[in-house]
């Protein structure tokens, strides 16, 4: 089987899966702080499944439009990335004051993709709140069908 990777900089690839069922798939970017920024900020959770013609990736990311996500291949490192600030104003036009809120929100997810996925084929879509992205398999990765070898 062909995993994505987990890559963050800090440490050798390791397998998306090394951590499953006990850690979790991404608590290696929590404790390392990588993809926060100085505001409020967190990771969206992420689906990884594998078929036998691709993976198909999901992430949770609510109240953002996908002109905020920049999805990038560099090599064979898939990141995802996003940011997004507010600023609201209540004015009273009566009152002297005015009070401002702002709200700036980022992160990025990283991930080393397997050479046996067509990268000129990764499609993305977001809807719902939720980013999907689709990677096919290459012809020679997918799952063949069990042969039966006849004995002579």
């Amino acid at each position: 089987m062909n995993t994505l990777m987990k890559r963050n900089g800090y440490s050798p690839v390791t397998s998306l899966f090394d951590d499953f069922p006990t850690g979790g798939f991404f608590n290696w970017l929590d404790s390392a702080g990588i993809g926060r920024s100085n505001s409020q900020s967190t990771l969206p959770s992420v689906n990884i499944l594998e078929t036998d013609s691709d993976f198909k990736v999901e992430m949770a990311v609510p109240g953002m439009k996908k002109e905020d996500f920049r999805v990038e291949l560099d090599n064979n490192t898939l990141s995802i990335q996003a940011e997004t600030s507010k600023t609201s104003e209540d004015h009273d036009e009566s009152a002297t004051y005015a009070r401002k809120e702002f709200s700036y929100q980022s992160f990025r997810r990283s991930f080393y993709l397997p050479n046996t996925v067509e990268n000129d084929k990764i499609e993305a879509t977001y809807q719902d709140g939720v980013l999907r992205l689709n990677i096919p398999k290459r012809e020679e990765a997918k799952k063949k069908p069990v042969k039966t070898i006849q004995i002579s």
